[in-house]
């Protein structure tokens, strides 16, 4: 897979290019700042970038306005979105922009568990989604006076959060401990009570609706 990087970080930034040389992977540029990342992916269209929030020169969300600008100009561009906090305004951003699939969410604790690190690479790299779990865990708390998702079971709802994670119906059902027919029973009956049926969802996938229904409510 053909990886950039943008961590202003230099240790961190240099041990991911030698972690990601080391899994085969070409990493075609590692970059400090956003206006660097945004060269870089002009001149070297990755399949995935991998970028810290928070850069040069203000450290607040240049890393997350460089990677929105990204997915504008080229959306077949992964990228997968590193944070040393949970900032559920980016990580919405993120999942309710024009071209949702092939994003990811990690909290840098993440990247320290380096299965975790890589297989979100890998989903990103495929199109999939790929959200830190604690992420997921902060977008979904809603009260339940205004949540719309109140009529949700619990499992519904550990459903739907490994799907917002990014996880295949396999991966669910292995992950959940029920069958893959579970599963599928489970995300249609998520569909029904999110009213993601018939004419007003055609052309769209269903899986990501849910997902942003859950973000918007």
């Amino acid at each position: 897979m053909r990886v950039i990087l943008a961590e202003d970080s230099t240790l961190l930034r240099e041990g991911l290019v030698r972690l990601l040389a080391e899994e085969g992977h070409e990493v075609l540029a590692a970059v400090g700042d956003g206006d660097r990342l945004i060269a870089a992916v002009s001149a070297g269209r990755p399949d995935v970038v991998v970028a810290d929030v928070r850069m040069p020169p203000t450290h607040t969300d240049e890393g997350l306005r460089a990677v929105l600008e990204i997915r504008g100009r080229w959306p077949g561009v992964g990228v997968l979105v590193l944070s040393q906090y949970v900032e559920k305004r980016y990580a919405t951003e993120l999942l309710t922009g024009d071209h949702p699939a092939g994003v990811g969410y990690l909290l840098k604790d993440r990247v320290a568990q380096v299965d975790e690190f890589l297989d979100a690479l890998e989903r990103v790299g495929e199109g999939r989604a790929a959200f830190d779990p604690e992420v997921v865990r902060r977008l979904l708390v809603r009260s339940a006076r205004t949540d719309p998702l109140s009529r949700l079971t619990g499992r519904e709802g550990e459903v739907l959060a490994e799907m917002a994670q990014g996880h295949t119906n396999a991966a669910i059902a292995a992950r959940l401990h029920v069958s893959q027919s579970a599963v599928e029973k489970h995300i249609n009956a998520i569909f029904d009570k999110l009213e993601l049926t018939g004419e007003a969802t055609a052309g769209y996938s269903r899986r990501v609706l849910a997902v942003l229904r859950y973000l918007d409510s």
